[in-house]
Parts: C-alpha cells; structure tokens; sequence
C-alpha cells in the first residue's frame, strides 16, 4: 500500500521521539500486561513483565478484597481483578493525572463496577480491611537514578520510580500501615529491587508480620516479598 503523507507524519514522529528515548509505550500509547492491553502516558510507568511476579503470586491464594497501593495505571489492580472475577478492589495514587489513566483503563477493561479508585497518601485515606494488599511502590535510591537509561530516567515519573534517600521509605509506610488493614490471614505481596530483599524483609519484619522466603522473577532476581500478620 502506499504511505499517506498523514501516517508518514505519524511515523516521522514516532521515530524522532524514539530517538529521543522516549518509551515505545509512551510513543503509541499502550502496553501489555499478562494478556491486557493497558493505556500509558508519560504520568504513570510503563507495565514491565517483572512485576507479572507479583501477580502470579497473588493468584496463588484466594482473595475477595484487594488494595493496590500506589496503582499508576491500574496494571496490577485491574488484572487481579480480571483474573478473579468475584473480587473487588481499590487503587490509590497521589498523582490525580495517574489515577485518571487508571480510570481509562478500568473502563476498557469493564472493571469500574469492581475497583474504586482515590487519592490517598499510602493508608491517609483508606479505613477498610483486605484480605490481599499489593504494592509495586517507588524504590530506586537517590543515588541510583543517574544511572538509570534514559527511557526510564527521562521519561518516566519520577515520583514513581525514588522516593529519594534510601530507597526504602515506601516500605517504611506501607509496613507501617498493614497490620492495621489486613483482615485475618490476609496477605501483604511487594515488588521491590533486586538487591532489597533483606533491608525490606527486615522492615516488613520490625512491623510485626511474617514474612516468606523471597520471590523470584523471570530472570532469578528477588522480586516480591510476601508477608501476613
């Protein structure tokens, strides 16, 4: 077929932002997630096959209520509620232009009837008890980010990926908040980097909940802890 001049504009486009190492998600405006397609902007991060660990984890339990703290664009809340179809959900986020992208999402999927999704702080705004809380929070260390690529680094959220410092405040106020949110037997799963299995595994520890032996990903790097009351 011959090129309209319309998509050669388009494709120009494309590949100058490519160049410019911006994310072929950001670029066509969708990514993959365990079977789904989910909408990405450069408001939330792009849904990587790593953090398909942490699903694969959560199903391999029952659950009827889940919490996604910091949900971004919804990947990890709308896909455990896909794949459970009985179950009900909320989402929460800081950033209003993330939670809106979780919204579009929600509604593609046909999943706004089952997952609330609001403003919250961590726990600052959620009263209720789950029996699964899931997190893929922000972990990169102040000093790590410089060496990030640059499709991450320059084009990802920044508030998504450090919460500066260590690396680990995140973990400090989810730890700090699960106890008081988890229903009996309830479940705790977070995605963490490669390299924090034990300083995390000692704050989920320090916070009074059990937790199991590191979970691996695809590649062998520990990739989600797992933790109850």
């Amino acid at each position: 077929d011959t090129l309209s001049p319309a998509a050669a504009v388009r494709f120009d486009a494309a590949v100058a932002a490519r160049e410019s190492r911006q994310p072929v998600a950001q670029i066509i405006g969708w990514r993959d997630f365990y079977g789904r397609r989910f909408r990405v902007t450069p408001d939330v991060l792009d849904p990587r096959p790593d953090t398909e660990t942490l699903i694969d984890a959560a199903l391999g339990a029952s659950f009827d209520r889940v919490l996604d703290l910091g949900t971004g664009s919804g990947c990890i809340l709308l896909t455990l509620l896909a794949e459970r179809p009985g179950a009900t959900g909320i989402g929460t986020d800081i950033s209003p232009a993330a939670l809106a992208v979780a919204r579009t999402n929600a509604a593609h999927l046909n999943l706004s009837d089952r997952s609330a999704l609001c403003s919250s702080d961590w726990f600052s705004n959620i009263t209720n008890r789950f029996d699964l809380i899931v997190a893929n929070p922000p972990y990169i260390a102040a000093d790590e980010m410089a060496a990030l690529s640059a499709d991450v680094r320059d084009h990802e959220p920044h508030i998504a990926l450090t919460p500066g410092g260590d690396g680990l405040a995140a973990y400090r106020a989810i730890a700090a908040g699960a106890r008081a949110h988890l229903a009996t037997n309830g479940r705790l799963l977070v995605e963490i980097g490669h390299t924090q299995a034990a300083p995390v595994s000692a704050i989920l520890t320090q916070a009074g909940l059990r937790v199991a032996p590191v979970i691996l990903d695809m590649n062998g790097q520990a990739r989600v802890l797992s933790a109850v009351v």
